[in-house]
Parts: C-alpha cells; sequence; structure tokens
C-alpha cells in the first residue's frame, strides 16, 4: 500500500478510466470519478476519496432565488432521485445540468458547476 494521507475507498477493485461508465469530474490538475455517492480518485495501488472544495466557484450559500431547469419544482434531491450525489465540503450535493444542487428547506441553493471531463 502506497504512503499516501489521502482517505482510501477500502475493498475497490473496480478501475475507474475513461468509457469504465462513471461520470469523469474534473479536480483540480485531475480527474476523479462519481460512483455511488463518492468522488474517486485513481491512485497507484488503491482509490482516494475526494470531495469538491467549498470554494468562490463552488461556495456552500444559500440560495432561494435559484430557479433551475433541470427538475420539476418541488423536486427532493436524496438518494433515488435521479441526479448524481457529490461530496461538496462537508455535506452532499446532486448534479443537475452541470452544476450542484444542496436541498435546502423549501428550495435548492446553487452550489456552483461542476466541470464534466
Amino acid at each position: 500500500m502506497s504512503t499516501c494521507k489521502e482517505p482510501h475507498h477500502a475493498n475497490h477493485s473496480h478501475q475507474h478510466g475513461p468509457n469504465c461508465g462513471h461520470t469523469a469530474v474534473r479536480h483540480g490538475d485531475h480527474v476523479d470519478y462519481l460512483h455511488d455517492g463518492h468522488l474517486h480518485h485513481m491512485h497507484g495501488d488503491h482509490v482516494d476519496e475526494h470531495a469538491i472544495e467549498v470554494s468562490d466557484k463552488n461556495p456552500d450559500r444559500c440560495t432561494p432565488e435559484h430557479r433551475c431547469k433541470g427538475h420539476e419544482p418541488g423536486h427532493k434531491h436524496g438518494p433515488g432521485c435521479g441526479h448524481e450525489a457529490v461530496p461538496h465540503g462537508d455535506h452532499v450535493d446532486y448534479l443537475v445540468d452541470g452544476h450542484l444542487h444542496h436541498l435546502h428547506g423549501d428550495h435548492c441553493d446553487d452550489h456552483g458547476p461542476l466541470d464534466k471531463a
């Protein structure tokens, strides 16, 4: 096992890469893959667990004025909602029409764009 200090995803035999079937996301200077609510980065002999950092590009703020055409009003994000879960800071957002949605009370907050690779 490498001396990598990143959190590892244990027992992960799937090899992520182009055409592996998972959404590829540009994350900093590399590509990660969305897989069952995780953001995976292939790193030598293991898979690192990553999260999109809270930043100016991907803020963690309330945006009640946000109106997205990617789902019906009143849609509730969560497991099985039809949108991919994305770790963002200390919470989970959902990928809708290229940007991160965060369920917040009676609305969805826009937590910025996510660049597909």
